[in-house]
């Protein structure tokens, strides 16, 4: 029986109307219709971004652009020309049939691998530990939009596998980090933002112009088998694996209960991805990717995400993503952005112990991006003493909450522990839950603070400085609470709180001269 899925006519790309409902539409129709939609909407942030970079190859190479000015030219039209794009569409048309006898789309086949249930290329079915879906990949069939979407995430988000039937698979490109894309009203902007000029400047992604393309103008994407992407089309179509779907029907419908899933192409560390932030490695050589990480909110890194470098790349310890130097340039050199717009930055990815094919959390975080920031260097600057100031009162709470701890244990101020004994103090200190509380508390006013500190600095700085040292003492007070009314937890709620008293005068003096009271 012969299959066929038409990803260009066919409906499988969720987008997210302004009302907030999920609609499938084709792949043409999302991009002519991007003005209409508020997003992209996959099953998981980590389709969500590999539609995302999909569609971006797809506008690149219709669009470009080749330099600002293109770029603004196509911002200004405020939706995508349909002629060009039509035309590319109609060109490839036949690359992009998902079942493809010939050349599945973002597929290839291995003959001498089994296949496998289709369940193992879904991120949120860990094979050893499944943390968040306790289905198993076994008896999950998809139908074909649902299969085109995680072939595409797949290819993006693969994770290294030494073990199984599959051989040793490599990671996808962007597996190991945080991808980062701008975010304006409409897919059309959001599209549009991350467009950055193509060819990108070689130090961002080395190009060879004779040879890159997106993977279906390839005559053969695996081949020549290589580590490093000719340049930003191949980098953002890069085929981490041959995959083939095995479709078949079940009551009349077209189903996919198995696929083949080996090897495809390995690429090296060295390859810098332009969508995530770096930071060197020099005792390796290489720059490593930054990953979420479950106790850390993304706002916390702000500041050096939006750090506009001055130098060349290579160097600075910490690397941005390439779309913050893009809309830099852009404010500084164009009148289509200004510096007084916000846009937004959201971050997605995923983490876990990657090496190990299991995936602890899939992640999505959104930050607000007052463009003023990527002008004026001083703003980011004043950021970070905020955050620090946040970290530092985080610290102070932790050595109070450690006093805290030692005395209920130990009935003793706290010295030097044995290790036994630091693990009983962190273990109880993690019993009560109250750093994660301290910093759940300081979310949403950070985002309030990004926004304020480029019209009205100090007093946004000091309602800041208030706020962190409100939720310090939240937080001891819900610790302090948890330990009971006895005399050895009032003792130990004394030392605790004149401790932390005493260090977030140290840290906030700046902002409240006096030592401050207990909130």
């Amino acid at each position: 029986m012969t299959f066929s899925f038409d990803l260009v006519g066919e409906r499988w790309v969720p987008c997210v109307t302004h009302q907030g409902d999920t609609e499938e539409l084709s792949l043409t129709d999302a991009l002519l219709q991007a003005h209409t939609y508020r997003e992209l909407g996959g099953e998981s942030p980590l389709v969500t971004a590999a539609l995302y970079r999909l569609m971006l190859a797809i506008l690149h190479r219709v669009f470009g652009p080749k330099d600002r000015d293109a770029w603004c030219d196509l911002w200004a039209r405020g939706r995508l020309e349909p002629t060009p794009l039509l035309e590319y569409l109609s060109r490839w048309r036949h690359r992009f049939d998902l079942f493809d006898s010939e050349r599945p789309f973002y597929q290839g086949d291995h003959p001498t691998i089994p296949s496998n249930p289709i369940g193992n290329l879904l991120h949120e079915l860990s094979r050893d530990d499944t943390l968040y879906d306790h289905r198993t990949a076994t008896g999950i069939g998809l139908a074909p939009a649902q299969a085109a979407r995680h072939v595409v995430c797949a290819q993006a988000f693969g994770r290294w596998m030494t073990k199984g039937p599959y051989g040793q698979l490599p990671f996808g490109t962007c597996a190991r980090g945080i991808v980062f894309y701008a975010k304006g009203d409409s897919l059309f902007e959001d599209l549009v933002l991350n467009l950055i000029r193509y060819p990108s400047r070689d130090d961002v992604m080395p190009c060879d112009r004779a040879n890159d393309a997106p993977c279906w103008e390839m005559e053969d994407p695996f081949m020549p088998a290589r580590s490093v992407a000719f340049g930003y089309l191949d980098y953002m179509t890069w085929l981490s694996r041959r995959i083939l779907l095995l479709p078949e029907t079940e009551n009349g419908q077209v189903i996919v209960y198995r696929a083949k899933i080996a090897p495809g192409l390995r690429m090296t560390d060295e390859m810098r991805n332009p969508a995530m932030q770096h930071k060197d490695c020099r005792k390796r050589g290489w720059k490593s990717w930054v990953p979420f990480t479950e106790k850390r909110a993304l706002w916390r890194d702000s500041a050096s995400i939006m750090q506009v470098p001055h130098e060349a790349y290579d160097a600075r310890d910490s690397h941005p993503p390439a779309i913050i130097e893009w809309l830099a340039s852009l404010v500084v050199e164009t009148q289509a952005l200004t510096a007084g717009q916000t846009m937004r930055l959201a971050g997605m990815g995923m983490a876990g112990d990657l090496n190990q094919y299991r995936v602890h959390f899939h992640r999505r975080e959104e930050l607000p991006l007052p463009l003023a920031y990527l002008q004026e260097q001083n703003l980011v600057s004043h950021l970070q003493q905020a955050i620090g100031e946040a970290e530092d009162a985080g610290r102070q709470l932790f050595g109070a909450l450690s006093t805290l701890a030692v005395e209920m244990l130990f009935h003793k101020q706290e010295q030097r522990l044995s290790g036994p004994a630091k693990i009983e103090r962190n273990n109880l200190i993690a019993s009560w839950g109250v750093e994660r509380l301290y910093w759940a508390d300081l979310e949403l006013p950070f985002h309030s603070l990004i926004t304020d500190l480029p019209h009205d600095d100090q007093p946004a700085r000091r309602a800041w400085a208030l706020t962190v040292r409100k939720a310090a003492w939240r937080a001891l007070d819900a610790a302090i609470a948890a330990v009971g009314e006895d005399p050895p937890a009032l003792k130990a709620a004394v030392l605790a709180r004149g401790q932390l008293g005493g260090g977030l005068h140290k840290v906030l003096q700046h902002w409240f001269p006096r030592e401050p009271e207990e909130v």
